[in-house]
C-alpha cells in the first residue's frame, strides 16, 4: 500500500472561494469502489481561514480546514449534513445559539447532527487546524447547505459568516 498511496496521495492547495471548494469536492467523488488517498498538510494563514478539499464520495466529504489566530466564523447550521471537527492543532471555543460554549483542542472533536446551530473561534497562540468530515443526513443532501439562525442561505466565505482578507504565512501544517 505505501507506493499506492505515494502515487495517488492528494495535496492540494486551498480553495480559493465557497464555489471553488464545492466545485473540488464534486470533482472527487469516488463511485467506483477504489480508495482516495490525501495527505494531511495545508499552508497556515496569518488572517483569515481555509478549506483543502481532501477527498470525496456521493455521501461524504473530507475538509482540512485552517484558521488564523482568533479567526472565526458565524452562527450557523446545515440542515442536511452530519458533520464533525477534529482538533489536530490549536483550540477552538464552540459555541450555541443560547450561550453554550466548550472550548476544545488537540485529538479532540465535536459532532454536530444536522441542523445544529453553532459557530466557532480559535483561542490561544498558534493558529487552527481543524479535519472536517461531513456526510449526507438524507438522501441526496450535499455538502452545500449551510443557513444562519433565521433560516436563510449563507455562504461560508461571505461577509456574514465573518470572511476576511486571507493573508498566509509561510508555515505548514503537516
Amino acid at each position: 500500500m505505501p507506493d499506492d498511496f505515494a502515487a495517488n496521495a492528494r495535496t492540494p492547495d486551498f480553495a480559493r472561494s465557497s464555489e471553488d471548494l464545492h466545485e473540488t469536492l464534486d470533482a472527487q467523488v469516488k463511485g467506483d469502489g477504489k480508495p482516495s488517498f490525501f495527505r494531511l498538510k495545508a499552508r497556515l494563514p496569518k488572517q483569515g481561514r481555509t478549506n483543502v478539499p481532501l477527498a470525496a464520495t456521493k455521501n461524504m466529504w473530507v475538509v482540512l480546514k485552517t484558521y488564523a489566530q482568533d479567526g472565526e466564523n458565524e452562527l450557523h447550521a446545515h440542515p442536511a449534513e452530519d458533520h464533525a471537527f477534529v482538533i489536530l492543532q490549536g483550540r477552538a471555543s464552540f459555541r450555541g445559539p443560547n450561550g453554550e460554549e466548550k472550548t476544545i483542542g488537540r485529538n479532540e472533536g465535536v459532532m454536530l447532527p444536522r441542523g445544529t446551530f453553532y459557530w466557532f473561534k480559535a483561542v490561544g497562540e498558534e493558529p487552527l487546524v481543524l479535519l472536517r468530515i461531513g456526510c449526507a443526513a438524507t438522501q441526496g443532501a450535499s455538502h452545500r447547505g449551510r443557513i444562519d439562525i433565521h433560516g436563510k442561505p449563507m455562504a461560508g466565505d461571505s461577509k456574514e459568516n465573518k470572511t476576511v482578507t486571507r493573508v498566509m504565512t509561510d508555515q505548514w501544517f503537516e
